[in-house]
């Protein structure tokens, strides 16, 4: 039976001390119990979210929600407050108006940070520590962690669990940092450009296991410069620009916005004759080839067909996540330089 607070104090100081952590642990245990989360329940919310570096605007009045059970990927070029948005979910600083919320409270609350785990986009650790000391100690501070074996697993570490982590390459570093990111079994997860550095075989296993945390109840938050990553892991997909949201749906939506085709071909036609086709809303060489962009796809290729009768190497791709993404935030670029 759990002894109450009172009757832990009558007890000798180091039976005290021991006593009162077990309670502390059982309480958060308890809590974690009590206040996990139905799929599609908000986990984490910026309602009406403005924050400035001095005369810097990172964020403007952003409104921003991400749901249980998905991956949310929230993209943006450099500087269009993707990490600032990051950091007021996990309370390593605050909004200047607005309020931050994660399992619907202050996202500083203890009992909230033992059900998140973060990998932001800079991160240190001592380096004389190895991998497997990093883990532990990372995994003491959680009431529940992953067993050390499944976190090795998970991240593909099991062969560098004694390295120091200043021995390390720069994708193995990356690895490392995401073990100590999940190593606590945590609810929402925060992944800021987790595969910079990484190559093709450890992205696409980080991918497999960031799926397999979602297939288990997890949530995240990715933020990334890899659009495929993005479209091949995403539920929903937030634009940000200049401090804005400025589109919000899934990959599908979200191409869908700008629509059109690539037609992609070796001709003889000139770029200025390309231009002056019907429909043709872009044209650019691509090495030996041109892509060219239209609205349909299939009036342009019998134009093509009709003015080069050695045109070749033909291919017709519908307009990807790249194009809607640059689609948006130009559009979104060149409507703020009109207004300002």
């Amino acid at each position: 039976m759990m002894q109450s607070l009172g009757e832990i104090d009558d007890l000798p100081g180091k039976v005290r001390r021991r006593q009162k952590k077990v309670l502390m642990i059982a309480t958060l245990e308890e809590t974690q119990t009590v206040q996990r989360t139905d799929s599609g329940t908000v986990v984490a919310s910026l309602d009406a979210v403005s924050k400035n570096y001095g005369e810097v605007r990172a964020l403007r009045n952003v409104n921003f929600t991400v749901r249980a059970g998905q991956v949310v990927a929230l993209l943006g070029p450099n500087g269009a407050g993707k990490t600032t948005a990051v950091k007021l979910l996990l309370g390593l600083i605050p909004p200047n108006s607005g309020k931050t919320r994660v399992f619907g409270g202050d996202p500083t609350n203890p009992q909230n940070r033992m059900r998140t785990g973060a990998m932001l986009q800079v991160g240190k650790v001592p380096e004389t520590l190895r991998v497997g000391e990093h883990i532990d100690l990372f995994s003491s501070y959680y009431p529940k962690p992953m067993p050390i074996e499944e976190v090795l697993a998970a991240a593909g570490l099991e062969k560098l669990r004694d390295r120091k982590f200043g021995d390390l390459s720069g994708g193995q570093r990356q690895r490392t940092l995401f073990a100590l990111a999940i190593c606590g079994d945590p609810d929402l997860l925060f992944l800021d450009e987790p595969t910079v550095g990484l190559d093709v075989e450890a992205r696409r296993a980080l991918w497999e296991e960031i799926r397999r945390l979602v297939e288990r109840g997890k949530t995240v938050l990715l933020t990334t410069h890899y659009l495929q990553e993005a479209d091949a892991l995403a539920d929903r997909i937030a634009v940000i620009n200049q401090g804005e949201i400025i589109a919000e749906g899934t990959p599908a939506e979200i191409k869908a916005q700008t629509g059109g085709k690539c037609i992609r071909c070796v001709t003889a036609l000139s770029m200025e004759s390309l231009l002056k086709i019907p429909g043709v809303t872009d044209a650019k060489q691509d090495r030996e080839a041109v892509e060219i962009h239209a609205r349909e796809a299939e009036p342009v290729v019998r134009a093509l067909l009709a003015r080069d009768s050695s045109l070749s190497g033909l291919e017709i791709t519908s307009a990807g996540l790249e194009e809607a993404f640059l689609a948006l935030t130009q559009d979104n670029g060149e409507n703020a330089n009109r207004q300002n």
